[in-house]
C-alpha cells in the first residue's frame, strides 16, 4: 500500500533513455522529492520532465494522450509489469500512492520486437493499425439506418462482443507475453464482429487476413500462460484466443475467395 492520502513522497526513478530505434538506450537515475500521492503516474513525469527542462536537459519522451484509461497510449513498464503494480489500470490510472517514500521505480518500454522504440519510453505499434487495418471493411447496407431493435442480438453475445470490444490496443497483453504474442488484441478485434450480425459478410476472410498480418508483423506465438489477461487494463479473457482458433481453423477449411 501507499503512504497515505496527503503525503508525499522522495523517489529514485531508473528511466529508460534512447534517441531513437537504431541507438542503443540504457537507464538514467533521476531523484524526485516532494511528489504528492495524490498524482497520477504521468503527472508525476510531467514533474520530472520540468525539472530536467529547468536544468537545461532533455525532457524524456513518453505517449499520453486522454489520461482518462481510453486512449491505451501510456504504454509504461514499470517495475517489472505493464501499467504498474494495480489491476486494472492503464499508466494514467496509476497513482503515487500505489508507492511509497524512499521507493526506487524502474521504467522501461514495451519490449517487443514489432513495436521498436521511437524514443525514450515511446515504441512504435502501428504494427496493430496495419493489423486492424487487414481485416478490411464490414459490410453494411447503406440506405436508412434501422431501428435498433430490429437487428436482433442473443444478450450473451452481445455482452461477449462489448467486452472484447473494451480493447483499447494499448499493447500490455504483448509486453507481458514472454513471446511477445499478439493473440489476445487480435483475438478481441475478431471476435468483436465474428459475434455480432453486421459482421458475418467479412467473417471468414477477416479472420485470415488479420493473423496473417500478425505473423508478418513478427509477433511470437501464444503458450497461452494468461499473463496477457492478467496485465490487460480491460481485463480481456484468454476466452477470445480460444474463439479466435475456432475461427481460424473454420475459415482456413471452408473459405474461398
Amino acid at each position: 500500500m501507499g503512504s497515505g492520502h496527503g503525503k508525499e513522497l522522495n523517489l529514485t526513478l531508473k528511466v529508460w533513455r534512447q534517441k531513437n530505434t537504431k541507438a542503443t538506450g540504457s537507464f538514467e537515475t533521476h531523484q524526485l522529492k516532494g511528489i504528492s500521492v495524490d498524482m497520477s503516474f504521468l503527472e508525476m513525469f510531467d514533474v520530472l520532465n520540468e525539472k530536467l527542462i529547468v536544468e537545461g536537459k532533455e525532457a524524456i519522451a513518453f505517449d499520453h494522450d486522454c489520461r482518462e484509461g481510453i486512449c491505451g497510449m501510456c504504454s509504461m513498464y514499470i517495475n517489472g509489469r505493464p501499467h504498474g503494480p494495480k489491476d486494472g489500470v492503464t499508466t494514467c490510472q496509476l497513482h503515487m500512492r500505489s508507492f511509497n517514500d524512499g521507493d526506487t521505480i524502474v521504467v522501461e518500454p514495451w519490449r517487443s520486437t514489432a513495436f521498436p522504440v521511437i524514443k525514450d519510453l515511446a515504441v512504435n505499434r502501428s504494427a496493430f493499425d496495419r493489423i486492424m487495418a487487414s481485416g478490411g471493411y464490414v459490410s453494411v447496407n447503406t440506405g436508412n439506418a434501422q431501428d435498433a431493435n430490429n437487428i436482433l442480438i442473443p444478450k450473451e453475445a452481445a455482452d461477449d462482443a462489448f467486452g472484447a470490444a473494451a480493447c483499447i490496443g494499448c499493447g500490455a497483453c504483448v509486453a507481458a507475453c514472454k513471446n511477445g504474442s499478439a493473440m489476445l488484441f487480435v483475438s478481441a478485434k475478431v471476435s468483436q464482429l465474428a459475434l455480432l450480425p453486421q459482421g458475418q459478410v467479412e467473417r471468414k476472410s477477416r479472420v485470415l487476413k488479420m493473423v496473417a498480418q500478425m505473423d508478418e508483423e513478427g509477433f511470437g506465438n501464444c503458450t497461452n500462460t494468461g499473463a496477457c489477461e492478467a496485465e490487460c487494463p480491460k481485463g480481456i479473457s484468454l476466452e477470445n484466443i480460444a474463439r479466435m482458433n475456432r475461427e481460424l481453423m473454420s475459415a482456413s477449411a471452408t473459405y474461398t475467395k
